[in-house]
């Protein structure tokens, strides 16, 4: 049994850094190119991981070097990947533009293999995930697979973890499962129809996701201007912590997610949890790539320290 268990999905990210991105029918040169591995899921696995926790990974990949490289990446960081499942369908991948001059990016991910993650691949592993502490899913996997992985946590006392992200609409309920929600500001928006502009739009989002059935908060994540912890009895801003120059956004979300499920793994008040997770993707920013630029726990607690 692991103290966090993560469902999701695993992609290799092909990411190409250029001035623009090419209009339709249009060919450009690029800037760079690497490759690396991927998918919030295995994401928030390898931050979750580095940043300490005990962590277990649901997933399916392919018996294709790509799924080798997520094998050897879970490896590296620490990642229980014994749930996972392999097969003969291709290990997902995903496109990743990068603006050479923001960092800032644009995504398409195919998920492959994980593209067959099920209701019944969940029951499957129904004891790990209700022997967990925290629970947490992503939308990247087909959407009745979450649901149940939640009904089944929710059912055993876990604590729940919903990502919602890439945005989609949520069946009726959903969110009743969830005992957090992470967004960021799109994502919150098309859950809630508020516009997250600015820092009173994130508490009138947040307010929605609570009346819509989340159980102990919200978390929106504000992108530069940090994360707003929204609760029932407090709604409190974290902004990001000064750890140099940002090279590359992708990965954020998922480095904060991972960051702030580990703390709560380990018993930390929600604002506490918030502030680690906010260190975690200032750190991770700072550097190019996703699962390679998760902090360690070290860093992550030397950065607090010098808040």
């Amino acid at each position: 049994m692991s103290d966090v268990v993560i469902l999701g999905v695993f992609v290799a990210d092909t990411a190409y850094r250029a001035d623009r991105q090419p209009r339709m029918g249009e060919t450009i040169l690029g800037r760079s190119f690497a490759l690396g591995p991927g998918g919030k899921g295995s994401n928030q696995a390898v931050a979750c991981a580095k940043a300490g926790a005990d962590i277990a990974f649901v997933s399916r990949i392919g018996r294709d070097p790509f799924g080798d490289m997520a094998m050897a990446a879970w490896e590296g960081a620490g990642v229980d990947a014994s749930a996972v499942e392999r097969s003969d369908e291709a290990t997902g991948a995903a496109y990743i533009f990068i603006d050479d001059a923001t960092g800032d990016n644009a995504i398409i991910i195919a998920p492959g293999a994980a593209g067959g993650i099920d209701a019944g691949f969940v029951e499957a592993q129904a004891d790990l995930i209700r022997g967990a502490k925290v629970f947490v899913t992503q939308l990247e996997q087909p959407m009745p697979a979450a649901v149940r992985a939640l009904e089944i946590a929710r059912d055993g006392g876990v604590t729940t973890v919903l990502n919602p992200a890439p945005a989609a609409k949520l069946p009726e309920g959903m969110l009743a499962l969830c005992d957090w929600v992470t967004p960021n500001e799109s994502e919150a928006e098309a859950l809630t129809g508020v516009s997250v502009a600015d820092l009173d739009g994130a508490r009138a989002a947040g307010d929605a996701l609570l009346a819509a059935g989340v159980a102990k908060g919200a978390v929106l994540t504000l992108g530069g201007q940090g994360a707003l912890l929204h609760m029932a009895d407090r709604s409190i801003h974290v902004p990001v912590f000064p750890a140099g120059p940002v090279v590359e956004t992708t990965g954020a979300g998922d480095a904060f997610n991972g960051g702030f499920v580990a703390a709560l793994a380990e018993g930390r008040d929600p604002e506490e949890a918030v502030r680690f997770g906010c260190a975690t993707a200032s750190i991770s920013v700072t550097r190019a790539g996703t699962a390679p630029s998760m902090p360690s726990r070290a860093e992550i607690d030397a950065l607090l320290a010098g808040s």
